[in-house]
Parts: structure tokens; C-alpha cells; sequence
């Protein structure tokens, strides 16, 4: 409606109208992520030892280390890769946002071992598949799955979680979370336009309401006696000899 209103000024006091009608309240649920263990679960599930498992371990390692969007993932280049002299990557982001990401070395190993066997196939994305054609969506989400059944194995409690593409952005940036405590830096990791999107991580994030805690100083406990009033000492001893009557009957 905000796009029609000034591509269709005729219709202007209907899209008013439209637009002035309250936003539905919705639940609003905190947001899911993988444990440490569970991640690393996941990343060690293919088997580096032939082309496919090579290329999975590199795809996952990427994924999770940049945050990335499956859209992300698939379109990245050879040519956004560069090893010198810091490695990094450079991602296309949604509503063409671009950020330069640094990759961690066993990111750097993973995608190191995948160029040495990806050959020279006809398209310019980095990952490809076995047709030496661009990866899809759908494909990277049924390599997802494919080792998630097998990191299940290994991780019992993954079980009991729905693991999707999307969350494995989101356990990243509950890492970067925890290891910078700056809302603004997870923002800018995760490519965010608004910073209000990416407050959604604090709220499901309990290392940040932990230094609010440890910095305010607790109220007081008021110290109180338990005293044994002489009514209370009558009603007991009724008790206790009615018991004892009872046990001699």
C-alpha cells in the first residue's frame, strides 16, 4: 500500500484507509539457535574425503562463520573470494548491501581444500554441483538435512529440534553476540539495514540481562525469627497427646 500510494495517487483515499488499520498483535517467540556442541555437530558431519564431502564442509563452514542467507550462500562468486592479504569474502546482501566479511582459518582451510578439487566448471559461483551447474535453494537445504541426520547420531539432542538454513545465521549471531556484547557489530556481521532487526537477539540472549543484573545491587532481605507463641505451644501438646492416645488404643 505505502509502494501503491504514490504509484496510484486515484486510489489514494482507499490505500489511506487500508493503511490505517491497526497491525494484528502477534505472538512474538524468542529466537531458536544451536548449542556450541549441536554446531559443531552439524560442521562435522560431512566427510571430507571426496568432492561432495569436500564441498558440504566448505558450504557449512561459510554459512555458519558469515551469517549468510541461503541466498547469500549460493550466489557468492570466485571472484568475491580473497585469500591476501586478510581473508575475506565479499557478500551480496539483501536489497544490494554489500559487506566484506573476514573468515576465520578453518573457514579459510575448508574453502582452501574446496577450490583444490572444484575444477573448472562453466558458471562463476563458488559452489557448484555435481552437473557443474549454479547450486539451488533447495539443493543446499537437502545437503543441510543430509548431515544433520547424520550430526543426530552424534548429538542426540539435536533430535528435537528442527534444524533449518536460517538457523544456522542465527546461532551465529548469538556467537558474535556473546563474544563482543555490541549490537551494532552483530548488526553490521549479519548485514542488517535497522539495528531494530537485529535487537531481536537480545531478547533470547541471557549473557545481556546477566551484566544488568550483576551491576544493579539487590534489595535486602529483611532477617526474620520464627518465635513459638504460647497458643502454638498449647495446640501442639493437644496434638501430641491425642497421637499418643491413638498409638495406645
Amino acid at each position: 500500500m505505502h509502494f501503491l500510494e504514490y504509484r496510484v495517487p486515484s486510489a489514494i483515499e482507499q490505500i489511506r484507509r487500508i493503511l490505517a488499520i491497526p497491525v494484528k498483535k502477534t505472538e512474538s517467540k524468542l529466537v531458536p539457535r544451536l548449542t556450541a556442541k549441536e554446531m559443531q555437530a552439524v560442521l562435522d558431519g560431512p566427510t571430507p574425503t571426496g568432492w561432495k564431502g569436500i564441498r558440504d564442509r566448505a558450504m557449512l563452514h561459510l554459512c555458519y562463520a558469515g551469517a549468510l542467507r541461503v541466498s547469500e550462500l549460493i550466489g557468492v562468486r570466485l571472484n568475491d573470494l580473497q585469500f591476501h592479504p586478510q581473508p575475506s569474502i565479499l557478500i551480496h546482501g539483501k536489497g544490494r548491501r554489500e559487506r566484506c566479511l573476514p573468515l576465520w582459518k578453518t573457514t579459510t582451510v575448508a574453502l582452501r581444500a574446496w577450490l583444490a578439487v572444484r575444477g573448472t566448471a562453466p558458471v562463476p559461483e563458488l559452489f557448484v554441483s555435481v552437473r557443474n551447474e549454479a547450486l539451488t535453494r533447495s539443493g543446499f537445504e537437502y545437503i543441510l538435512r543430509k548431515h544433520v541426520r547424520t550430526a543426530r547420531q552424534r548429538c542426540p539432542s539435536l533430535a528435537t529440534k528442527r534444524v533449518f538454513p536460517h538457523l544456522l545465521r542465527h546461532t551465529s549471531a548469538f556467537t558474535v553476540l556473546e563474544a563482543t556484547k555490541d549490537l551494532r557489530k552483530v548488526s553490521l556481521w549479519l548485514g542488517h539495514a535497522h539495528m531494530q532487526t537485529t535487537q531481536i537477539y537480545t531478547r533470547a540472549d541471557p549473557s545481556v540481562k546477566l551484566e544488568t543484573l550483576e551491576s544493579v545491587v539487590p534489595p535486602k532481605l529483611r532477617s526474620g525469627r520464627f518465635k513459638a507463641t504460647d497458643k502454638l505451644i498449647a495446640s501442639l501438646r493437644r496434638a501430641t497427646l491425642m497421637q499418643s492416645k491413638k498409638s495406645s488404643r
